[in-house]
């Protein structure tokens, strides 16, 4: 019989086994399994993490995938959570709860150019929710019908569902799941260091922008709906865009009744630097999606948020059949719990009393500085960033940008976390190219944990090369 505090209680040996022998892991090849033994995390504190063998280590990347905005052991948003449960855990969202209403309220409040807020559960369904808000669209109202076409960047990722693949432009994350689905079109990456045009910016005509327009005009602007990016390319390289891409993108949108939806699953909560990752630039996005910080992992939780335009295309007097079914038919399960949004609210209320987006941009631009001195270290090709999300590209030299060996960049990695410190890399994503580390720490890090996590970097690139 299961005891109310077996999940505390556990046997080190028994865990190693039962990870080996019954998890199936996010990522990794399953050869990785039979000769060593995968790091297993029980404990957090602040931005510090120890494994089942005690071992302490400073994590640089947000709990792995860049989402625990306000760092581990928040006592506040644990007890909230637990309240919230003990009084009404779920409800299906096509009801109303207390807690999703007070968060919708707190978005908007973050985002007055929008004006209604979709709950899910993950940062992949947010992103399939704007597509199937384009594509019913496209049918329903005459103003859009037939613009049904959803673009994408080369580099950027939106989520794991066939739909969110569709729309990913990273290949190794693709292959071997299609066919895909029908209507998704790529654009080019906007990556200065690497140009696809062999340009110089500024001295360049903002080709990568540009190239927008002729794929719109190549698959027809009757039949393109919207255009997804990710403010900032995350899992991609972290690939910040120069200051003049979106608005001559946002132009070129305008012009042929293209939206614009703005993926913030990574970028948005402070990430950047600013709250969202489209405020470093002059874009208005239609449709803006989110997850990870929006409760700080604490929860799982994701949101689709929309213009009020956008939302009244659902809005129709049922005089007939037709009409009845125009509304947007769609539901998420775990929309109506109520913890995530306890969570979400006690997680924004720490980054604001906290002033954290304030200490991700201050703290940030301090991490650029000091990784930027790795530049003297001949394997270091390119460092990018903006706030606390910031890129270092690995190359043979630095004249020849060629990459280096995949293999070398496993050294590297191991060497690294050798030293103390938990970073993360591109990885499984693009061919050939998946030789960036980069770093996205908990917004509460202060420039000592940045000396630390960059004196381990130093230390592994000079123990691999």
């Amino acid at each position: 019989m299961v005891t109310k505090t077996d999940w505390l209680e556990y046997d080190v040996e028994e865990m190693v086994a039962g990870d080996k022998n019954d998890l199936w892991h996010h990522l990794k090849p399953h050869k990785c399994f039979e000769n060593q033994e995968q790091m297993i995390i029980v404990e957090g504190k602040g931005l510090n993490v120890t494994d089942i063998r005690g071992r302490k280590y400073l994590d640089a990347t947000s709990g792995g995938v860049w989402s625990v905005m306000v760092g581990y052991g928040r006592d506040s948003i644990a007890e909230a959570v637990c309240e919230q449960m003990k009084k009404m855990p779920y409800f299906a969202g096509v009801f109303g709860n207390v807690p999703a209403i007070k968060f919708a309220g707190k978005l908007l409040e973050k985002l007055p150019r929008l004006q209604k807020v979709y709950f899910s559960n993950s940062g992949s369904e947010a992103n399939e929710k704007a597509y199937k808000i384009v594509r019913q669209a496209s049918r329903i109202d005459p103003a859009r019908k037939g613009k049904y076409k959803i673009l994408f960047r080369d580099r950027d990722y939106h989520g794991t569902t066939l739909g969110a693949l569709s729309s990913t432009g990273q290949f190794e994350r693709k292959n071997d799941f299609g066919p895909f689905v029908e209507g998704f079109m790529e654009v080019p990456q906007c990556l200065c260091y690497r140009c696809n045009f062999n340009q110089t910016y500024p001295g360049c005509n903002m080709e990568c922008a540009r190239a927008v327009e002729d794929v719109i005009l190549r698959e027809g602007p009757d039949t393109v709906g919207a255009i997804i990016f990710e403010p900032i390319t995350a899992g991609g390289g972290i690939l910040p865009p120069v200051k003049e891409y979106y608005p001559l993108v946002q132009e070129i949108c305008r012009k042929y009744g293209v939206w614009i939806i703005m993926d913030e699953v990574v970028c948005g909560f402070g990430r950047t630097g600013k709250f969202w990752g489209h405020e470093h630039y002059d874009v208005d996005p239609d449709i803006i999606t989110m997850a990870k910080g929006l409760a700080s992992s604490y929860e799982a939780l994701s949101a689709t948020v929309v213009k009020q335009e956008i939302y009244d295309i659902f809005l129709n007097d049922p005089a007939n059949d037709d009409e009845r079914m125009n509304f947007f038919r769609d539901i998420s399960t775990y929309g109506g719990c109520t913890a995530p949004m306890v969570a979400a609210l006690e997680s924004t209320r720490i980054i604001e009393e906290e002033n954290l987006v304030e200490n991700s941009r201050e703290v940030g631009a301090y991490l650029l500085e000091k990784l930027s001195t790795l530049k003297d270290l001949p394997n270091v090709g390119d460092v990018r960033g903006v706030g606390l999300f910031c890129g270092v590209e690995f190359v043979v030299d630095q004249e020849s940008k060629v990459p280096i060996t995949e293999s070398q960049m496993a050294v590297l990695m191991g060497n690294i976390i050798g030293e103390g410190v938990i970073v993360g890399r591109t990885n499984n994503s693009l061919p050939g190219m998946n030789t960036i580390i980069n770093f996205a720490p908990c917004l509460i890090i202060t420039r000592e944990q940045v000396d630390t996590i960059v004196a381990a970097v130093r230390a592994g690139i000079e123990k691999t090369f």
